[in-house]
């Protein structure tokens, strides 16, 4: 076990996923609470066309896997405020454009195709140092904007309306966050590729929700539980040989699983014992 961690891509491992929790943990908190999940999903999807035309023109996967995400966010956004196309077909639409894309370039560059998988579904043993600095800044960044904005961010995504009869920068409060999403989405690919990246954005809030209404209560909650998820997936695939991004997901709803049925026991225990 100790001779493990002498490995600098298991130290690198280590590393990526306490700042993926730290990242996922914030802006999950605000994607759950805005009821934003379907959007962050098509967001991660679209993503996969940066990433096969970069690997088609020779550039950075990922940072073509920006690009896409970014501009798929504030697509999306700007529908969402022009009510032009209903958002949930804009969001399909987009979601399958970057995918077809994405495909189309992959098989026109078959030496890419070994690799594909690793941004589908993950594999965080492949995280670099480059993927480790951009990792740390967006944690980094995460971690002011919610510390000095979060009554700003509180309003909005519990009632934008009022937010904006207040007076608050609600437009750009919101494609602030879009943006802060799409990085974010980018980001963890390495840690739970294309496919999988939205569960870690969302299921450890819904288990931190169980405990606590409070939005910087839930915030703080799920980091912890995102990041313990990404340690034990880790180590769980590394010791047994299989895909760390879908274990790591599987631990996270495991855990959601086994909280839900203590809480419901524990209450359907309560609720007896006041009857009698």
């Amino acid at each position: 076990m100790r001779d493990l961690f002498q490995y600098v891509f298991f130290q690198h491992a280590l590393m990526g996923c306490c700042l993926a929790g730290i990242v996922c943990g914030l802006v999950g908190t605000y994607i759950v609470s805005r009821r934003m999940v379907f959007i962050a999903g098509g967001i991660a999807h679209s993503s996969l066309g940066g990433v096969g035309l970069c690997a088609l023109c020779g550039l950075p996967p990922l940072a073509g896997a920006a690009v896409f995400s970014l501009l798929t966010g504030f697509g999306v956004q700007k529908l969402r405020h022009r009510q032009e196309v209903r958002e949930d077909s804009a969001i399909a639409m987009l979601w399958a454009l970057g995918m077809s894309i994405g495909i189309i370039c992959t098989y026109l560059s078959p030496s890419f195709l070994p690799a594909l998988s690793n941004y589908l579904f993950g594999n965080i043993l492949l995280i670099n140092t480059g993927d480790l600095t951009f990792l740390g800044i967006l944690a980094l960044l995460s971690t002011i904007i919610f510390f000095l904005f979060i009554p700003e961010i509180v309003a909005v995504s519990f009632d934008y309306e009022f937010a904006r009869s207040q007076g608050l920068p609600t437009a750009t409060i919101e494609y602030g966050m879009m943006m802060l999403i799409a990085l974010s989405v980018v980001a963890c690919l390495r840690v739970a590729g294309v496919v999988m990246v939205i569960s870690l954005m969302s299921v450890p809030q819904m288990t931190a929700n169980l405990f606590t209404r409070s939005f910087t209560g839930m915030a703080i909650l799920s980091t912890v539980i995102a990041i313990f998820c990404c340690l034990a997936g880790l180590m769980f695939s590394y010791y047994y040989n299989v895909p760390s991004g879908a274990t790591i997901i599987l631990f996270s709803i495991a855990i959601y699983m086994l909280f839900r049925t203590i809480k419901a026991i524990s209450f359907g225990f309560s609720k007896r014992k006041m009857c009698s």
